[in-house]
């Protein structure tokens, strides 16, 4: 029997030479192929894509290999692409499904595997378990075409999928203003699929954009994993501040999610960045449509959603359930706690080059720098909210962690009475100041995640503290 492999919260995702082997990846594209054909789509093209770890386009050449195999014809991107990027070009080409060969945000020593509907966005956690299912047991199951004779037919074609996203958004967002303003803009591109974006989409004005860690290197000097939080982000914070930059934009190893840095080289939490991404949609653009989010991001989108008449849904944790929900409610806005946001008009997927572009444009219609525009935020809302997350490697079986958080049953957490459970992902309790406590378990490492959300900026670290002790963690 071969290794078990299992799609986690956005794919699968392994340790390369490890688990992450040709053959295992080809043993996931055929799975997906077989998912595919049983979807109905027989000879239609299906969009393969990658990032710039070890090796991603030599595996994303073997799940080609499968799918032509199979007798589907492949749109094969001829250089490492962003998820987003890769998104739309399954709308733009008329695809039918993507295969993205990506780790994201995961250590240097991992690959992964990602796939995609129509819309360009996740595939519901139903169709993951179905793609799990037909994965063959072993590699003399799988079907396969040699590239080159498959590249000779017509079948696997290479194609830029840049230049036509380019085009995509300068329609959402007039651009103009923003390269006028003679901002300076350092953007972090953590050695990853976004370099040369920001500098591609600002140049021809007065606007400077300074880029970092722009080159192909899978060992992610100067980070632990391009993943857009601290320690990770310490150098180009640093650099903001030495550059005199109005903003930092940060964008992961393959820039479907962004992080900001203010300008005075302090970092702007994802929680704060997905509320302002939405004021500024709301009020600033005046537009209306309903706001999805998961559990394990703010309350503020909430109290926005109350004041300016838009539904607010809450999800589990993943695009896998925040894509179609948000492809059914034809949502304003998406996302989740580690900063990846998705925008009506674009594909339901995470897009940290157009998030960073509609903060810069936040930026230029108000007048404002990253400080500014939070204390708008804070105004509007009427109160200050802050946040933080300890994730704690765990042993042991999960569904006697899960019963003993629960026979827990805690009345108060850092002083402030739980109000509710809820239970969709993980388990959150809600607290009196509208915060909350959330305990889940990852859905790609062996970690728990234990996060909290309050007001009281006091009570940040006894909310996480008391949280570990229900968790069992301490």
């Amino acid at each position: 029997m071969s290794f078990k492999i299992t799609f986690g919260t956005d794919g699968w995702r392994g340790v390369i030479a490890e688990e992450y082997t040709f053959d295992n990846v080809r043993r996931c594209a055929q799975g997906y192929a077989a998912y595919m054909l049983e979807k109905g789509n027989a000879g239609k093209w299906i969009v393969v894509g990658h990032d710039k770890r070890f090796s991603s386009e030599h595996f994303a050449a073997a799940a080609a290999e499968v799918l032509a195999g199979n007798g589907f014809k492949v749109y094969l991107t001829d250089s490492a692409t962003p998820t987003p990027v890769i998104a739309f070009a399954v709308v733009n080409k008329g695809a039918c499904g993507a295969v993205n060969i990506t780790a994201s945000h995961n250590p240097p020593t991992d690959n992964g595997f990602k796939v995609r509907d129509e819309t360009g966005g996740a595939i519901d956690p139903d169709g993951l378990l179905r793609i799990e299912a037909l994965i063959p047991d072993d590699i003399e199951n799988v079907k396969r075409a040699t590239f080159q004779h498959a590249n000779a037919e017509g079948q696997i074609v290479k194609f830029d999928a840049h230049t036509p996203y380019i085009n995509h958004i300068n329609k959402l967002i007039n651009l103009q203003p923003v390269k006028d303003a003679g901002l300076t803009v350092m953007a972090d591109v953590m050695w990853g699929n976004g370099a040369g974006y920001f500098p591609r989409l600002l140049s021809g004005g007065k606007t400077k954009v300074l880029e970092i860690h722009n080159e192909r290197n899978p060992s992610f000097p100067e980070m632990k994993r391009p993943e857009p939080i601290r320690p990770n982000i310490d150098v180009g914070l640093k650099a903001t501040v030495d550059n005199h930059a109005d903003i930092l934009l940060i964008l992961d190893g393959d820039a479907d999610r962004c992080g900001i840095g203010d300008e005075n080289g302090e970092f702007v939490n994802q929680l704060r960045v997905f509320a302002l991404l939405a004021y500024y949609l709301l009020e600033i653009r005046g537009e209306r449509g309903d706001i999805v989010k998961t559990l394990s991001t703010t309350g503020m989108l909430n109290k926005l959603g109350q004041m300016y008449g838009v539904p607010v849904h809450e999800t589990g944790v993943g695009f896998k359930y925040v894509a179609p929900k948000m492809t059914e409610t034809n949502a304003l806005i998406g996302g989740e706690e580690s900063g990846g946001y998705a925008f009506r008009g674009n594909v339901p997927e995470r897009d940290g080059i157009l998030a960073g572009l509609y903060m810069l444009d936040f930026m230029v219609r108000t007048g404002k720098k990253p400080t500014g525009l939070l204390q708008m935020l804070f105004d509007k809302l009427g109160a200050e909210y802050f946040y933080d997350r300890i994730d704690t490697p765990f042993r042991g079986d999960r569904k006697d962690r899960e019963a003993a958080i629960l026979k827990a049953n805690p009345v108060t957490l850092g002083g402030l009475k739980v109000t509710e459970l809820v239970t969709v992902d993980g388990f959150q309790f809600r607290l009196e100041d509208g915060g909350w406590m959330l305990i889940r378990f990852s859905g790609t490492e062996p970690i728990m995640r234990v996060y909290c959300e309050t007001t009281h900026k006091d009570k940040v670290q006894a909310i996480l503290q008391d949280g570990l002790k229900v968790a069992g963690l301490k």
